[in-house]
């Protein structure tokens, strides 16, 4: 009975708990339903107890705990009060009623429950590729709590584990990031923490292509790696490593990506370039090529010019001579401003 009134009273972590007797039924209840009860002249003593310890006999208090205190000793009513319930105040408490010089008793079973609390729970963990792992979460509560291990990824479907204890074999890169550790007894929310675990793994190189460029222009060779911890990045032409701070060459390095930057292309830069990746964990290289991609000179442009110009017009409209005369003089007006647009921005 008392565990169906605790669950409707809410019963939680340190509430008060009303103790109510029916001297008449000799029946406790627990509140917070206001229950009251008549009695006759036939009861003469009324007390409560603690397993074998009195709290309370008619208006004296026996017990030394200030959280018990008496509510009320009328002729319809004799309640105590127990506040801020702790987990120690669970068990069995006993009423006593004296009728006519005949006791009776009755005991009602306290049931404290208690929310989650997630009391140990592994650190945060960076471990290399291919290694085990195994997580910890521990947590307290009455009833006991179910734990359960969550991945947290866009990847991941549903729990890892239905367990305090999670266990990974053979870690992999994409197994990296946050894990989350619930408790849960239905009597609060869920108590959540999170472990956050970086999976190391050595360089690899994803994007390394090649680049045309014309002599005098700027180029730029790119070349891409994905590792953790981030790597770092040298540069190679002909086994000699190109340093910071050469003449004409930029390297700029980021997490993930290094640029090496020619200013003004010249035919010495042309040739093939090495990008080296490293970490702690190892390293990888890429050829990359800078080649020479030929830019139209003026006279190329000039021939391609009176080509387009001299070459007859064969559609819909080219039915006589004189028409074929006209659209040649339109096309040489058209392209005569790009020719000299060309020869301005060369000079």
């Amino acid at each position: 009975i008392l565990n169906r009134h605790l669950s409707r009273g809410g019963i939680f972590t340190k509430p008060n708990l009303l103790l109510i007797l029916n001297p008449q039924s000799c029946d406790p209840t627990i509140l917070p339903s206001k229950n009251r009860c008549t009695i006759d002249n036939r009861v003469t003593r009324v007390a409560w107890l603690n397993r074998s310890t009195i709290l309370y006999a008619g208006n004296d208090k026996w017990c030394l705990d200030p959280r018990v205190v008496l509510l009320s000793n009328t002729q319809t009513q004799y309640s105590i009060e127990i506040q801020n319930v702790d987990v120690y105040d669970e068990g069995p408490y006993t009423c006593s009623v004296q009728t006519d010089n005949h006791p009776k008793t009755s005991r009602v079973h306290l049931i404290v429950q208690v929310s989650p609390k997630i009391v140990e729970i592994s650190s945060d963990i960076s471990i290399n590729e291919g290694n085990n792992i195994s997580l910890t979460c521990i947590a307290t509560g009455r009833p006991e709590p179910t734990v359960t291990w969550r991945h947290i990824s866009p990847k991941a479907v549903g729990f890892v584990s239905e367990d305090e204890y999670l266990e990974i074999q053979g870690i992999t890169r994409e197994q990296s990031g946050d894990y989350e550790c619930s408790a849960s007894n239905d009597v609060a929310a869920p108590v959540v923490r999170r472990v956050k675990v970086t999976v190391n793994y050595p360089p690899y190189i994803s994007e390394a292509k090649g680049t045309g460029v014309p002599v005098g222009q700027k180029g730029t060779l790119q070349c891409e790696a994905s590792a953790v911890p981030s790597a770092e990045f040298q540069w190679y032409k002909d086994d000699k490593r190109l340093v910071e701070g050469k003449k004409g060459v930029k390297v700029e390095n980021r997490p993930f990506l290094s640029k090496l930057i020619f200013f003004n292309v010249s035919e010495h830069d042309y040739g093939n370039y090495t990008c080296v990746a490293s970490n702690k964990l190892g390293h990888t290289n890429a050829s990359i090529t800078l080649f020479e991609l030929n830019e139209p000179t003026s006279s190329t442009l000039l021939q391609e010019v009176k080509t387009t110009a001299l070459t007859p017009w064969k559609g819909p409209g080219a039915v006589s001579e004189v028409n074929n005369g006209t659209s040649r003089r339109a096309g040489c007006i058209w392209l005569l401003p790009l020719l000299v647009l060309h020869l301005l921005l060369k000079f």
